[in-house]
């Protein structure tokens, strides 16, 4: 078994403490220890850079790689699965290792790059969003047609439900289907075009049997949560993680203080639309018009739910915004009251505990899968960090080099960096 030792550099483990002077050293895709002057069979000088645990996205969309439908409904079926290629090779030029993709990506995709078959981060799957008829994955239009960025196929069922019979089936399908976590939209989005952001979906009886069969499945479930009732409604069921949050109240952030909530805010997504329609994106009006209007409420629920202490965890929802783009997000929660520290903390080891793979990834420490990401600048320069990414490993093998270039053997920077 070779050992490789990551030599000299700067160690940020994930907790939200400042790096310490370490070498890391890795073997069988593990690492094997942590501490000064390690040695092993293969050394890698990573002198003046930093070593970050592999980064984390609690919330993408893999398949999804445009937001102008009309694009989408002119491509064959199967293009999207290409597509999601592109968007993971994408994905890990973010020195993100592991995602929890909150609706399209199948067992076949997930199974694809746990095989081999492809390249991409390690998944958590949802499959398909789980939403009441008219709500935020009801692509129904006037015209009668369905119009929607996920189409059903026999290994993404479609998500509408109503009553808690067809709630417990459906959580049932989703789960035989392979997925690890179940989504569900407690509200209206900004992207469906025929609901309100403001308005709670289902019910309490609704979201109890939810929980309750996804419990007995073992999955955890996440709510796509926008409106003030909604976020309530799935704390009060026993709801994992709300995500986005735009019209948090000071009820609903004590609500998710005391039972635990995770909070996913995805705050670069509502911009994410409308620099889609700038490009020239065919997005409804109605649709362009509350991501218009949700982006102050979004930003202010945001820090308000900080300074009070609610859990966070990094998320983009990436789809809506471009792939590859998702280190957006981390100086938008900066700007929100986080310091840099607690950002990649979000970013790494509470992202990990969210996914509840704390023992698997999250931090640099001995026992942990060997995902790394080197950085040869300032690692708390959020802005340039995805810039500054020399290399990326991903279970001890190197899926990123040198600056973005895959697979090179060129080293990393060896300018000393100033930590403050």
């Amino acid at each position: 078994m070779t050992t490789t030792v990551f030599r000299y550099g700067n160690v940020f483990d994930g907790t939200g403490s400042l790096p310490i002077r370490a070498d890391v050293a890795v073997a069988a895709g593990r690492i094997v220890a942590v501490g000064p002057n390690l040695s092993g069979e293969v050394e890698v000088d990573v002198t003046g850079s930093t070593l970050l645990p592999g980064l984390i996205d609690t919330h993408v969309h893999l398949t999804m790689s445009d937001l102008d439908t009309m694009v989408g409904l002119r491509r064959p079926f199967s293009y999207a699965f290409y597509q999601a290629i592109n968007n993971m090779a994408a994905t890990l030029d973010c020195g993100i290792t592991t995602v929890r993709d909150a609706g399209g990506v199948d067992l076949g995709i997930q199974q694809a790059v746990d095989d081999g078959l492809i390249e991409g981060p390690r998944m958590q799957i949802a499959i398909s969003m789980i939403s009441q008829t008219g709500g935020h994955s009801d692509g129904w239009m006037p015209s009668g047609f369905s119009v929607g960025h996920h189409i059903a196929h026999p290994g993404r069922p479609s998500g509408l439900v109503d009553g808690p019979e067809e709630m417990r089936r459906k959580v049932r399908e989703l789960v035989r289907a392979g997925a690890q976590v179940i989504k569900v939209c407690t509200s209206g989005g900004v992207l469906s075009p025929r609901d309100d952001p403001r308005h709670a979906h289902f019910r309490a009886d609704e979201l109890a049997v939810l929980v309750a069969e996804a419990t007995a499945a073992g999955c955890g479930v996440m709510a796509h949560a926008q409106s003030t009732d909604g976020i309530k409604n799935a704390v009060r069921a026993g709801i994992r993680s709300i995500e986005h949050g735009i019209y948090l109240d000071s009820e609903a952030i004590s609500m998710m203080i005391d039972a635990g909530t995770w909070l996913v805010p995805t705050l670069v997504a509502p911009q994410a639309v409308l620099n889609a329609v700038d490009a020239g994106a065919n997005i409804p009006a109605e649709s362009v018009r509350k991501a218009r209007e949700v982006i102050k409420a979004h930003a202010d629920s945001f820090a308000r739910a900080v300074a009070a202490g609610v859990k966070v965890a990094m998320g983009t929802d990436t789809g809506v915004g471009p792939h590859g783009s998702n280190l957006d997000e981390l100086p938008l929660m900066e700007a929100g009251g986080m310091t840099p520290q607690q950002v990649l903390a979000a970013t790494t080891s509470s992202a990990a505990e969210l996914l509840g793979l704390s023992d698997e990834i999250g931090t640099l420490a001995v026992g942990k899968r060997a995902d790394l990401v080197i950085i040869s600048g300032n690692p708390f320069d959020l802005s340039a960090l995805k810039g500054n990414i020399a290399a990326v490993y991903k279970d001890g093998v190197m899926v990123r080099g040198y600056a973005g270039s895959r697979r090179s053997a060129k080293r990393p920077g060896l300018e000393p960096i100033p930590f403050s």
